[in-house]
C-alpha cells in the first residue's frame, strides 16, 4: 500500500515536497520505494487531473510526471502546469517508456526540467531528483534576494515622495487628506483608461503605479511660496496670484535637480510633469505654459481633474465644502475647456469611486456631510444583515472548486462566472449579497468588473460589496482596494478563518 504522504523526521531535505504522477500503481511504488526515507514529502496522483489539484493547492518543489496515461496525458498536465502563473515556476521530471529522442525534446521543449526512461534506476532518480531540488533552492534564493531588494527600493522611493509631500503638507495644514485623495483619484481615472485607444501605449500597470506614487508632489512647490499668500484666508491679490502660480516652477525645477542626478527614467519624472503642468487647461488658458491639448502630458491632465475636484468638495478658509454633485457638474462643465474631454468622461463613469475616495480620506465632518457621508450615512453603516447569496468570480477552475467548496460549507449560496464579463451577465439578472471577484481575468478583469458594476449603481440607490480576491500582496492594500471601488481584499490562497471574518464583517446601506 503506498501512502499518499510520507516523510522522513531526520532529513535535511524534509521541507521539500515531491508529487508522484502515474497511473501504474507498480511503478507509484516503484518510486515511492526509490525516495522513501531521502527525508521529502512524498504525494501521489494516479491521473493528470488529480495531479493538476495537488499541485494547484500544495505547490510541490518538484514533480515526476509519467507522460503514457489515459484521459490527460503528462504533455498536457504540463502544459497546464506551465501556463498556470501559480504553477509554473514548478520543475517537472518526466518518467516513461518512450525512448525516442524526438519524444524528449519535446518534453524538454514544454518546459521539463529533466527527461528519465523506464524501467528506472533508483540510483538515478535519486540523484537527478537531489540535484533539482538543490538547483530550485538556489533559484528560489536568488529570486528571493531579488523580490527583497526591489521591495526595499520601492519602499525607499515610496518613503521618498511621502517625505517630500509632507513637506509641503506641513506649508499649507488645512490640506491634510488631500495627498492622500489626490493620487486615488488619479489613479483610478488611469486605471480606467489604460485600454482606450488614446491611452494604451502611455498607461500600463508600471505606469498607473509611478504616477500613483509621484502624484502627492503636485503642490511640492509651496514651499517656496510665502506664508501671507499661501496661507491668506480671503481672496489674493493680482500679485500675490501670480506669485501663487510660481509654485509650480518651483516644484518642476526642485524635481529636475534630483531627476538629473538619478537618472531621467525615474519615478521622478512623473512627479516633475505632474508639478509643473498640474494647472494647465485644454484650452491652453491654464499655466505656467499656457500649453494646450494633448502639449500638456498625460500625468498634468489627470491630476488637474483629480486636484479641482478636490479643492471644490473639500473645506477651506475661504469656502465651504461643495457636494459631490456640485463638484462633479462644475467637472463636466469644464469638458474640453478646463480639462481633458475623455479624461472627464472617465470622471463620469468612476464617480462613485471619486466620493468614495473623499469619504474615506476627508479632513473634516462637514465634508463628510457634504458628500452624503454624515450622520445619516453611519447610521447605514452600522446596519447589518447575514450574507446569504455570493457570486464568485474566477477564471481559474481548480481555485473556482477549491473557493466553492469552501463557501458551500459555510452555508453560503454560490453562483459562479469564469470571468468579468460572464460575472456582469449574471449580476443584471439577479441580486448578490456579495461578490467575490479575481483580479486578473481574461477578457474583463476584477478592476473593470468592478468600474462597470460602479457606474450601473451610480443612478441607482444600490450599492453591492465587492471583495477583491489576488494572489500577490503587493497589487493591493485597503487604500488601493478602496480607489477602485471594492470594499476590501484577499489574499491567495484563500483561508476560511479569514473568509469567514471578511464576510462576518460586510456592512449594508439601509
Amino acid at each position: 500500500m503506498i501512502d499518499t504522504e510520507s516523510t522522513s523526521e531526520n532529513s535535511s531535505n524534509q521541507s521539500a515536497t515531491v508529487l508522484l504522477v502515474d497511473d501504474n500503481t507498480t511503478n507509484l511504488q516503484l518510486l515511492h520505494e526509490t525516495l522513501d526515507g531521502q527525508g521529502y514529502k512524498l504525494l501521489i496522483a494516479k491521473n493528470g487531473k488529480t495531479a493538476l489539484a495537488i499541485a494547484q493547492k500544495v505547490r510541490p518543489s518538484l514533480i515526476l510526471l509519467d507522460i503514457m496515461m489515459p484521459e490527460m496525458d503528462g504533455y498536457e498536465v504540463c502544459r497546464r502546469l506551465k501556463a498556470d502563473e501559480a504553477t509554473s515556476h514548478i520543475p517537472i521530471i518526466f518518467i516513461t517508456a518512450l525512448v525516442d529522442e524526438e519524444d524528449e525534446a519535446k518534453g524538454l521543449g514544454m518546459g521539463a526540467v529533466d527527461y528519465l526512461t523506464k524501467p528506472i534506476n533508483p540510483d538515478l532518480v535519486r540523484a537527478r531528483v537531489r540535484n533539482h531540488l538543490e538547483l530550485k533552492q538556489y533559484q528560489d534564493h536568488l529570486e528571493n534576494l531579488v523580490k527583497e531588494r526591489t521591495r526595499r527600493l520601492a519602499l525607499t522611493q515610496a518613503v521618498t515622495i511621502e517625505s517630500l509631500a509632507t513637506l509641503a503638507e506641513y506649508r499649507d495644514p488645512e490640506t491634510g487628506g488631500h495627498i492622500k485623495r489626490t493620487q486615488n483619484y488619479v489613479k483610478a481615472l488611469a486605471v480606467h483608461l489604460k485600454d482606450h485607444p488614446r491611452y494604451r501605449d502611455k498607461l500600463n500597470d508600471d505606469s498607473i503605479e509611478l504616477l500613483y506614487l509621484s502624484a502627492p508632489l503636485h503642490d511640492l512647490g509651496k514651499v517656496g511660496v510665502p506664508d501671507h499668500i499661501l496661507l491668506k484666508a480671503g481672496k489674493l491679490t493680482d500679485e500675490e496670484f501670480e506669485e501663487m502660480k510660481k509654485h509650480t516652477v518651483y516644484g518642476h525645477d526642485a524635481l529636475m535637480i534630483t531627476e538629473q542626478k538619478l537618472g531621467s527614467d525615474t519615478f521622478l519624472r512623473y512627479a516633475r510633469e505632474i508639478a509643473y503642468t498640474h494647472q494647465e487647461k485644454w484650452d491652453g488658458s491654464g499655466y505656467p505654459s499656457g500649453l494646450k491639448g494633448d502639449e500638456i502630458p498625460l500625468a498634468g491632465r489627470l491630476m488637474a481633474l483629480a486636484d479641482v475636484y478636490d479643492a471644490l468638495i473639500s473645506k477651506r478658509v475661504y469656502k465651504p465644502p461643495f457636494p459631490h454633485e456640485k463638484a462633479a457638474q462644475i467637472i463636466i462643465e469644464g469638458k474640453g475647456r478646463h480639462f481633458d474631454p475623455d479624461i472627464v468622461d472617465a470622471f463620469i463613469g468612476l464617480q462613485e469611486t471619486f466620493r468614495n475616495i473623499a469619504l474615506t480620506f476627508a479632513d473634516y465632518e462637514e465634508e463628510r456631510q457634504m458628500l452624503g457621508g454624515g450622520q445619516d450615512l453611519k447610521a447605514k453603516e452600522c446596519i447589518t444583515r447575514p450574507v446569504e447569496t455570493i457570486l464568485l468570480v474566477e477564471d481559474n477552475e481548480i481555485n473556482r472548486e477549491i473557493m466553492q467548496s469552501q463557501l458551500a460549507a459555510m452555508g453560503y449560496q454560490i453562483d459562479m462566472a469564469v470571468n468579468g464579463t460572464d460575472a456582469l451577465r449574471l449580476y443584471r439578472q439577479k441580486a448578490y449579497d456579495v461578490i467575490l471577484t479575481d483580479i486578473e481575468m481574461p477578457e474583463m478583469n476584477g478592476y473593470e468588473l468592478t468600474a462597470e458594476i460602479r457606474r450601473i449603481e451610480a443612478d441607482t440607490e444600490k450599492s453591492t460589496p465587492i471583495l477583491a480576491i489576488t494572489a500577490s500582496e503587493f497589487d493591493l492594500n485597503e487604500e488601493r482596494a478602496i480607489s477602485f471601488g471594492f470594499n476590501g481584499y484577499m489574499l491567495k490562497p484563500l483561508e476560511v478563518d479569514v473568509l469567514k471574518k471578511k464576510l462576518a464583517g460586510i456592512t449594508f446601506e439601509g
